[in-house]
């Protein structure tokens, strides 16, 4: 929010008259005056609420970063009431943030119309296109003429602002297309009311899955979708602030499993629950990096002989998960594209590219740690066999045993870290969970191997 925003409205609520306040404020986009609420006392908040009256209050309560903070200092009659003012979709989102017992004292409190509109969308399974959709949008039957759904869109958007869009049906309420605002607007009273009809106008179903949807729904960026049931009657609408809203938690899911985790973690939650998501994930990889630890231990041999080369082990290790992690957030990026899933010429084309983004990536850092080393090893004259002194030509082995092994590990993971999430997903399987410390962990038992037994190849059977 802009400082002279925050500061005007602070100085509207402090210093005018109560009988002032709310004319004052009509000129304040409401997600500025939540930013004032949520910095005031109590006292000032609830006197803000009975000041501006519920139909306003329940506009700027929607941009609460919290509403639970807020619920309490109000009666759960007061909540029912605000809920009510608010389009469905906002409502139940603020619902769905409740503990279990303050949402279901709510819903009771509602009017029975509410409570019918909240029990349908729960009964859609979680991460549904239906737990998302909500009532805000102008439906006209087919049969009008142009006069007539002039009149229905006056009408009905007393109720509804989603304007911009007008959804058309037939008399057993499925869905036939939609018109654009602009076109009935323009369009004279003689006009054909059927000829405005965009019949192929997209749409996507109720029990959809959110994940698998996003992608194409964000390519139509209109201001709202139509959804349909099994049955093609229209049921509701996602909304462009509920895409965006929608693509955020997608985006917050991935990042969370990027990191390991189970699920978004909230920094306001107790210790306990943000212990309960990560430990199944520390656990994981507990046993994991036991697994890196056992192929290393395979190696004691080249260890015991050369323990010079566990000095520059680390270096191997941290650039191939780099380089593996950067392929994956590319390709879980691609795989949100609905076009790129069902296109395996498409997918084909980013594993080759990788491919040859690994083979230079690998061949420039392979020859900078080849120089690196050999520089490290000449200038402090370092003995790589222990009692052999310093000797030039074991120093050049060992150089070129660290560049070649940066090379191919970097190489093999560019490859991992594009076809295994491609693997995943076409196994059904949420490509996310297979990230960053997956793939970090798979890519160090690969370099392991490389860089140990190249050590081998060269020193111990050479």
């Amino acid at each position: 929010m802009q400082k002279e925003y925050y500061e005007d409205i602070l100085n509207i609520i402090k210093t005018y008259p109560d009988n002032k306040i709310k004319e004052a404020l009509e000129d304040y986009h409401e997600s500025d005056i939540a930013d004032v609420l949520e910095s005031l006392e109590k006292e000032d908040r609830l006197r803000v609420y009975r000041i501006l009256g519920k139909e306003r209050t329940a506009e700027i309560v929607t941009f609460y970063d919290d509403i639970n903070d807020y619920i309490d200092e109000v009666s759960l009659d007061y909540v029912a009431d605000i809920l009510e003012e608010m389009h469905t979709d906002d409502a139940i989102d603020i619902l769905n943030e409740l503990d279990e017992d303050d949402k279901q004292e709510i819903i009771d409190r509602m009017e029975n119309n509410f409570k019918e509109t909240v029990k349908k969308i729960d009964q859609y399974e979680e991460d549904t296109l239906g737990r998302e959709m909500g009532d805000n949008y102008i439906v006209i039957n087919e049969k009008n003429t142009i006069q007539s759904a002039t009149a229905q869109l006056i009408k009905q958007a007393g109720e509804h602002d989603n304007i911009f869009v007008i959804y058309v049906v037939d008399d057993d309420n499925k869905y036939v297309g939609a018109i654009d605002l602009r076109d009935l607007i323009v369009a004279r009273k003689n006009d054909s009311f059927e000829d405005l009809i965009m019949r192929q106008y997209p749409y996507f179903y109720d029990d959809e899955l959110v994940s698998e949807t996003i992608g194409r729904i964000k390519d139509y960026a209109e201001s709202s979708l139509p959804i349909l049931n099994r049955s093609n009657q229209l049921v509701g609408v996602i909304t462009s602030e509920s895409i965006l809203d929608v693509a955020s938690e997608e985006l917050e899911e991935d990042y969370a499993k990027l990191g390991g985790l189970t699920e978004n973690e909230d920094i306001s939650e107790s210790t306990f629950s943000s212990v309960k998501k990560r430990i199944p994930w520390l656990v994981i990889l507990l046993f994991l990096g036991f697994l890196v630890s056992s192929v290393i231990g395979a190696f004691e041999v080249v260890i015991a002989t050369l323990p010079i080369i566990v000095f520059f082990q680390s270096m191997i290790l941290d650039m191939s998960g780099n380089v593996g992690t950067q392929s994956l957030a590319v390709t879980i990026r691609n795989i949100t594209d609905e076009g790129f899933k069902n296109d395996k010429k498409r997918k084909r084309k980013s594993i080759f590219k990788e491919l040859k983004i690994g083979f230079v990536n690998g061949l420039i850092m392979g020859t900078i740690a080849f120089i690196f080393v050999l520089i490290y090893l000449v200038v402090l004259h370092k003995e790589v066999t222990p009692g052999a002194g310093y000797q030039i030509i074991e120093a050049l082995k060992v150089s070129g045993i660290i560049g070649g092994s940066m090379f191919l590990s970097i190489l093999l993971s560019s490859i991992i870290g594009t076809s295994f999430p491609l693997l995943l997903d076409k196994l059904h399987i949420d490509p996310a969970v297979a990230s960053g410390p997956f793939i970090t962990t798979i890519n160090d038992v690969i370099a392991v191997v490389v860089y140990y037994g190249l050590t081998y190849l060269f020193f111990l059977l050479v």
